[in-house]
């Protein structure tokens, strides 16, 4: 089994706040330096005059050799919002960063608001040519959208590649549901491979199984390779009143595969919960894991959706 140590919030956005960020560091993606970490996040300005939210991608820099020691931070967002009409002129969040030779490639989901309901979502794909501090799209249009057999709110990617084959962890939305008049969207974790990061195959499947309710939420996926095992660490939460119930709300889950395709879900073994006070005592979200110099590491954010910046935790295996 393996257990987390926690080992503290590292960045509040609360505590370096500009024009374009004033609260929210979620989902976060590294890129690992000789000398530091970046870690990319989505962050928010507060809502507009109609009580609507934009958001945008950023980083920090975090010495290599004390995680918690921020050496630098992104002056600007690493790419600018989508221009009048396109699929990403609100948001540029969540995102998922990995290099490809020379280049850093940024796949991020989109936001374009709707009359019915908030909004939907596709997915979307920039290229960095110094480093991953500022990225250019590859088109104005998404590399995974709104299909036949997923026909809401594409988001949330996870990018990895195993043995020279590209793999897109994301998340489906399958039903808008009513709550009080108000829309929530359900929404499942799927797959997509391909061979160049561009063209991509939809596995079309719901890849980790319900255990609270057939309308169990899903996101967040992260998947890495260790013991001669694939592991998977995502979140998950009930459909509806999760967004102030403590025992509805979002919680870290975990599965394993041997091949990618087929997975186990194992959430007794998640080896992460809340803590009891504090900033992630009433939910834990988004977690991404990166292995540094012998060390696996989950970043995570904690409560209502990571308006409060994210923490780390480091690998015990027991």
């Amino acid at each position: 089994m393996y257990k987390w140590k926690k080992l503290g919030r590292i960045f509040n956005p609360k505590d370096y706040q500009t024009e374009w960020m004033k609260e929210f560091a979620q989902c976060t993606s590294t890129l690992i330096f000789d000398n530091f970490v970046r870690i990319y996040f989505s962050c928010r300005p507060h809502k507009d005059s109609n009580n609507q939210a934009k958001s945008y991608t950023a980083f920090i820099d975090v010495d290599r050799k004390k995680l918690s020691k921020i050496i630098n931070i992104a002056e600007k967002p690493v790419l600018p919002l989508g221009n009048l009409g396109s699929f990403d002129e609100f948001a540029v969040y969540p995102t998922s960063v990995i290099r490809n030779a020379s280049d850093v490639l940024l796949y991020y989901a989109g936001w374009y608001r709707t009359k019915s309901v908030p909004f939907n979502t596709s997915i979307g794909l920039a290229i960095s040519k110094d480093d991953g501090k500022k990225f250019k799209r590859v088109g104005n249009g998404p590399i995974l959208s709104p299909s036949l057999t997923e026909p809401f709110v594409i988001s949330g990617p996870k990018i990895r590649k195993f043995n020279d084959r590209w793999y897109l962890f994301y998340l489906a939305g399958t039903q808008w549901i009513k709550d009080n008049n108000n829309p929530e969207i359900i929404y499942k974790i799927k797959m997509a491979t391909s061979e160049d990061g561009i063209n991509w195959i939809k596995y079309n499947k719901n890849i980790i199984e319900d255990i609270l309710e057939p309308n169990e939420c899903q996101a967040g996926p992260d998947v890495f390779y260790l013991d001669d095992k694939y592991h998977m660490y995502f979140v998950y939460r009930y459909a509806l009143d999760f967004r102030s119930n403590i025992k509805r709300g979002y919680r870290i889950g975990y599965a394993t595969s041997n091949d990618l395709f087929n997975w186990s879900r194992e959430d007794k073994n998640v080896g992460i919960k809340y803590s009891d006070k504090g900033w992630d005592s009433k939910m834990a979200h988004y977690p991404h894991i990166f292995e540094l110099d012998g060390n696996h590491y989950m970043l995570y954010n904690g409560n209502d959706f990571g308006k409060e910046g994210f923490g780390i935790a480091i690998l015990n295996n027991e």
